[in-house]
């Protein structure tokens, strides 16, 4: 089970920084703000993808919580920029698009698949190196001389 989640995770964090990598020339244009829409989608590329390595990596609750924070974030800004144009919010640039093409629907099923999958590994995940229960009771016998 979780082998699977953290596949899911990182295939979905995967998309998620292609599609981003792709469109970062084309965000060059982008109005407002202090930071650049081309640098803005080329670090949100790196975040994901640093973030799958470490949820493939580790598997930990903190890994999990992670690649939730950075797939949900990222889902969460297509749809509010889809639908809602809020302009240049601090120094992120006017991200308001609202038409609707394949590769949104990669990013947006990519970023949604990880985010529920990473919230289940959270919960999945152990907290730490705990030793099981035939690890507490498995006493070796003393030995001979």
């Amino acid at each position: 089970m979780g082998l699977l989640l953290r596949l899911i995770v990182a295939a979905g964090l995967a998309a998620d920084a292609i599609v981003h990598w792709m469109f970062a020339p084309d965000m060059a244009y982008v109005e407002g703000g202090a930071i650049g829409g081309d640098l803005l989608f080329r670090i949100q590329a790196a975040v994901a993808g640093v973030v799958a390595v470490i949820v493939l990596t580790y598997g930990t609750r903190w890994a999990y919580a992670l690649a939730f924070l950075v797939a949900s974030s990222a889902a969460g800004a297509v749809v509010l920029y889809y639908y809602v144009d809020p302009g240049a919010l601090g120094p992120l640039p006017a991200m308001h698009e609202p038409v609707w093409y394949i590769d949104k629907t990669i990013s947006l099923v990519g970023e949604g698949g990880a985010a529920l999958a990473a919230l289940a590994g959270f919960f999945v995940a152990r907290r730490g190196r705990r030793p099981d229960e035939d690890e507490l009771f498995d006493v070796e016998p003393a030995g001979r001389f």
